[in-house]
């Protein structure tokens, strides 16, 4: 189907411009002196009308024919010969309408200016459709380029996750089977929750949440009483849509690089609440400056950095920072809720 059918506003804005076209047509047979302003109205109108259906065709034939070094020739001679042909068919329907307004020999003087035009709107038609399908082919390149960007994002998060949960069920395996056995239930559990959210743009906050939580489960089986979570979310926020598995790494950042750190194990501070119609989340936990560093530090950030970039533009803002022996996570993103 042509693309112009698929939206009214479209097809209405097509015929208007073809009336005003129809209108021009009228001046310009005018001009000869052999018509009256009725009669070439009465002749631009029909004429234009046919023509306006007519010069749709050509996309069907520039969807075939891409612009392309191997299809110049052969493009180029099929569209100036369905110009002429469309051309004679544009002639010959006003010479019927002629004779049916009784023109007689007066239409002659005007048949030039009808083959100029003519052969003008509908070359004319053509380079407007292969400039849609240029602009519609590089929007789809955009979208499948962004699409499979956070796909690749996606999957550095989630393997970065079970890699870590798997070496932590490998070290209880020995000490404590029990746990470990808790541990490979809990994985489990998140695994199955976060099956059906993959392949979803977004989720609202507090599905996110309910993943962050379910994470959490699984940590607190490895850390016990090492690991206090406190956590501190405005209502306003439960239905602001947000890309999914991004406050995921943030947590678990806080845990590796942080509670991990900590003899005595610590706590992890989520927060979030609605500013002016943006989301504001915010994640904080202490850590132990002097323990070495783990290598691959900051993935898990700069995946986050990266998803909230494309999803929110120049919208979104994401900042760390640590103060005190205390690492802060923060990010803040419109709040969009779906209708």
């Amino acid at each position: 189907m042509h693309p112009i059918f698929r939206n009214k506003n479209w097809f209405a804005a097509y015929l208007l411009l073809w009336v005003t076209l129809a209108g021009m047509l009228a001046a310009l047979l005018h001009v000869p002196g052999t018509l009256r302003w009725r009669e070439t109205a009465m002749l631009a109108g029909p004429l234009c009308l046919f023509y306006a259906f007519l010069c749709l065709t050509p996309w069907y034939v520039c969807r075939q024919m891409p612009l392309i070094p191997a299809n110049g020739w052969r493009a180029a001679i099929s569209h100036l010969s369905a110009a002429l042909l469309a051309t004679a068919m544009w002639i010959a329907l006003a010479r019927v309408i002629g004779g049916a307004l009784a023109l007689e020999g007066r239409l002659d003087p005007v048949i030039p200016h009808l083959v100029a035009v003519g052969l003008l709107l509908y070359l004319l038609s053509v380079a407007l459709h292969y400039m849609i399908l240029a602009v519609e082919a590089s929007r789809q390149a955009a979208l499948d380029a962004r699409e499979a960007e956070l796909r690749a994002l996606k999957a550095q998060v989630n393997p970065h996750f079970l890699f870590n949960c798997l070496n932590s069920i490998t070290a209880l395996t020995t000490s404590d089977p029990g746990r470990a056995r808790d541990m490979c239930i809990r994985l489990a559990d998140f695994l199955r929750n976060t099956l059906g959210l993959g392949e979803r743009e977004s989720v609202a906050w507090h599905e996110e949440l309910d993943l962050a939580q379910a994470y959490l489960d699984v940590e607190q089986v490895r850390f016990g009483a090492r690991l206090n979570v406190e956590v501190h979310v405005d209502e306003a926020c439960a239905e602001c849509q947000v890309p999914p598995l991004v406050l995921q790494p943030l947590i678990e950042n806080a845990v590796k690089h942080g509670i991990a750190t900590l003899v005595d194990g610590g706590t992890i501070r989520v927060e979030s609440r609605v500013h002016k119609g943006f989301l504001e989340v915010s994640v904080e936990n202490g850590f132990d400056p002097e323990s070495p560093a783990p290598r691959r530090h900051g993935l898990g950030l700069r995946n986050v950095r990266s998803r909230l970039e494309r999803r929110f533009g120049p919208e979104a803002r994401f900042d760390t920072g640590s103060h005190d022996n205390c690492f802060r996570a923060e990010f803040t993103v419109p709040c969009r809720r779906l209708p």
